[in-house]
């Protein structure tokens, strides 16, 4: 039965430094839900359709955040290397790092770990195997 255990059964560690990394570096795409959309309209006290229009963008018939023009692919609410919307971050955000890519393999954690510095950082809490999988369904 062990066999059918992932890789990282026994726990992996991660604290959120706040270094916004993994809110920059490389491209692609974050995605918003209807609520979230909603919810961070209201937030920035402005219509969803003012929202839509000014932060997102289609892609492929899903809506994305905007990476801001002339950045390294930083998101549209990073300043500096704080989120401005950290409160109601989209659900994509909330469960980095446990997204499959990253828990395929020990290389794959290992290669998250190299762009985010609170992956196995020092003083990180140990996320039991129970408390992880959640974020993979």
């Amino acid at each position: 039965m062990t066999d059918s255990l992932p890789w990282f059964k026994d726990g992996l560690r991660f604290k959120c430094t706040g270094c916004g990394g993994c809110c920059t570096g490389s491209p692609g795409y974050v995605w918003v839900t209807e609520e979230e959309i909603l919810a961070l309209s209201d937030f920035l006290k402005i219509s969803r359709e003012a929202f839509i229009k000014k932060y997102t963008h289609l892609i492929a018939g899903r809506i994305s955040l905007k990476e801001l023009p002339r950045s390294n692919y930083d998101c549209v609410f990073l300043e500096g290397k704080r989120c401005s919307v950290y409160p109601l971050r989209p659900k994509q955000c909330r469960t980095f790092p446990w997204w499959k890519d990253n828990l395929s393999s020990q290389d794959a954690w290992k290669e998250a770990a190299a762009r985010c510095e609170g992956i196995d950082h020092a003083d990180a809490a140990l996320f039991s195997l129970t408390e992880i999988q959640p974020h993979l369904e």
